[in-house]
This record gives structure tokens, sequence and C-alpha cells, in this order.
């Protein structure tokens, strides 16, 4: 089998679905929806347009499984192994863990393909809220003020979201002590 390597620097011996799916999200990072096209993809993995109808009946069907692969990846999958952590302090730090590691550049492109394309949205609205929700449940467990809860839990989806939407050079630095400022909310300090 041919060696396959994205842009990023990531070689395989073959392209697989899952190759597919982490050079669709590169190609949302680096140019945005507008730039997922079949012949980018197909040119970072180096194969022809046959390979991937190997894996996919059409554009539409391979664009919605990259949705929904960003979904499972970057937000069920890390969701469900937190919601095993007991402590709520714990599960907050590695919330704020999680939240510094994703790929804020293809989160912010996926933001902006939804904004034009329904079932993207769907899908974006949906991890919103499951983040959102995750995060509330912690907060609820250290704070019996539902309403502080969720103060903290909308201000760290939207300090996300704005973080992933900001022009500005990435700084994850000051966004990892600005989620940890968060704590102050559940922590009783004035609201």
């Amino acid at each position: 089998m041919a060696t396959v390597a994205s842009e990023r620097g990531r070689v395989h011996k073959s392209a697989t679905r899952e190759d597919y799916m982490v050079v669709g999200l590169e190609v949302l990072a680096d140019g945005g929806h507008l730039e997922l096209k079949l012949a980018e993809v197909c040119s970072r993995l180096g194969v022809t347009s046959g390979s991937f109808y190997h894996f996919f009946d059409g554009w539409a069907q391979y664009r919605a499984q990259v949705i929904d692969h960003w979904k499972n990846e970057a937000t069920l999958t890390q969701l469900q192994l937190l919601r095993g952590e007991p402590d709520p302090y714990r599960r907050i730090e590695r919330l704020v863990d999680v939240a510094l590691r994703l790929d804020h550049t293809a989160e912010s492109a996926i933001r902006a393909w939804s904004r034009v394309d329904p079932d993207v949205r769907r899908v974006q609205a949906e991890v919103d809220m499951l983040r959102r929700q995750v995060v509330f449940d912690s907060a609820r467990q250290i704070t019996d003020d539902d309403q502080r809860a969720h103060r903290f839990a909308d201000a760290a989806l939207y300090l996300l979201i704005g973080y992933e939407q900001a022009a500005v050079a990435p700084d994850l630095e000051g966004l990892e002590a600005i989620f940890r400022d968060l704590l102050t909310i559940l922590e009783g300090a004035p609201c």
C-alpha cells in the first residue's frame, strides 16, 4: 500500500476512513468550510477520488461524517471520560484541560460553517449543549445555587466560543487563567 502524508505531517501506510476525517478537520482549520473540497482532501492524502468513493457514497455523506467525527472525538468521547470523575472540582479542572487541547481553528471554522448550513448548525448546537450541561452538572455539585451554576456554565461556554472566534493570536495560557478565574463564581465571590 502507498504511503499517505497529510500537510500537517502525519504519514499513513494507506488512507483510512479515519485519515479522511482527520484531514477534513485539517482542511477546515486551514481554510474553512469553503476549502473543504474533494480535490483538496484527496491531494492532502495523496490519493485519487476513487479511494474516496471506496469509503463514502458521496460528498454530502463525507461532510456529515466529518462533523459527526468532530462531535464524537472533541466532545462525546471526552465528556464520557470526564463523567467518571467523582470530584466536581477535578472534573472542572479536567474540562479546562480538554478545552485547552481542542483544535480551536477547526472549531472556529465549524462555527462559521454552522451559520450557513442547518445540518452543521444542529450538530454545533448539540455540542454546545452537551458541553454546557457537563459544566453545569459539575458546578451544581459545588454550589447549591442553581443561578450561580448556570452563570458559571454559560460563562465557560461563552469564553470558549469567544476565544475560538477572536482574531487575535492564540494565548492558551491566558485562556487557561481566565477559565480558572471563573471558579470564583462558584466559590462564593460576589456575582
